[in-house]
């Protein structure tokens, strides 16, 4: 099997990349990728590089296994049936980096978690300090982590949450209250069922700077095959570029076959959503590439996890991450050809 180098990736992306290796490729290898719910926009890019070739072209099969309610393909990666898994943010590896779990994140796909608060406009909670004066409709995973951050570095308070329970109904009802919600999905689904554009506010752009959508493989696949670590991480970066500003067309049709339910609509939206507030190409991965990740960042994610209580202080963060397969400036000329930027 032939593994081209890093900057033939960058220069050429998926077309060139299968011209290169049209005479020299060999049998391909098998690799899973599980993500961490059903499939979505917000997973457009690794479907982009399935249908266009791109993980074939440096010598990969991926097969996407999407995850799901009843789908636990992080435990998966666990046990060694699955080679890639996408991580949430960066609590689920300090987690595992607690129970000594040698999970590694070899690159983050989002530059900024999804994650907002949702709030009614001219309500007097059209500012983030203001939301420390309205009813907080928050579900207990999200209590547990940035709510807690929330209230150590801004000065929430636990009286003004209340349960959310998924459902919007709540939040439509109260014009006093704000709900959580991820700013590629819920706002689609209030804007339609309220009849009118809330307010958002992306806790990434207030200071919540974990990575979010990361690739997780194990230390052992790591050490034993960096090539295909290396192919699947310069391929899924390539797949975002194309997805975001190409033609995307074939990659929503098979997120649509894993996903049925999901609508046209609510695929334009999320990846408009995801360009306009930069989710996933924004900072650092505008030079080095979609996926990249820096140490300063780690560590600031850190110190105010463990500042706000969610995080031990005595971890060494250093075992829990790499970068020796990102920041090396993957699709940025294939960016600047696609948008004729």
């Amino acid at each position: 099997m032939v593994f081209n180098h890093t900057k033939t990736l960058a220069a050429f992306g998926a077309l060139a990349l299968s011209a290169t290796f049209a005479t020299q490729s060999s049998a391909l290898e098998d690799v899973t990728f599980g993500t961490n719910w059903l499939a979505q926009a917000e997973h457009g890019g690794f479907y982009q590089s399935v249908v266009d070739g791109t993980y074939e072209a440096c010598g990969l099969n991926v097969s996407i296994a999407p995850g799901g309610p009843q789908v636990n393909n992080r435990a998966l990666l666990l046990a060694g049936k699955i080679e890639f898994h996408m991580g949430g943010n960066m609590l689920q590896p300090f987690s595992a980096a607690e129970q000594n779990i040698p999970v590694v994140v070899v690159a983050s796909m989002f530059q900024k978690e999804p994650q907002v608060l949702i709030s009614h406009p001219d309500q007097g909670f059209d500012t983030w300090e203001s939301l420390k004066d309205a009813t907080l409709l928050l579900g207990e995973t999200g209590f547990q982590s940035y709510y807690q951050w929330m209230m150590a570095e801004y000065g929430f308070t636990v009286e003004q949450r209340e349960p959310y329970t998924f459902n919007a109904a709540p939040f439509l009802a109260n014009k006093k209250s704000a709900q959580q919600g991820y700013i590629t999905s819920e706002p689609f689904a209030i804007e339609r069922e309220g009849g009118f554009k809330p307010n958002l506010f992306l806790l990434a752009d207030y200071g919540f700077d974990t990575y979010s959508t990361t690739i997780e493989a194990m230390q052992a696949t790591i050490d034993a095959k960096p090539e295909v670590v290396q192919c699947f991480v310069d391929g899924s970066a390539l797949g975002w570029v194309n997805y975001l500003y190409g033609d995307n067309a074939a990659a929503n049709e098979m997120i649509k076959k894993d996903n049925p339910d999901i609508t046209d609509e609510q695929i334009a939206f999320s990846v408009e959503t995801m360009k306009e507030y930069g989710i996933v190409d924004s900072g650092d991965s505008e030079t080095m590439g979609i996926g990249a990740m820096t140490d300063e960042r780690q560590k600031s994610f850190y110190d105010k996890m463990v500042a706000a209580g969610v995080t031990p202080a005595d971890l060494d963060i250093s075992k829990i991450y790499t970068l020796d397969f990102i920041n090396k400036g993957v699709g940025v000329e294939l960016k600047k050809k696609l948008t004729g930027m």
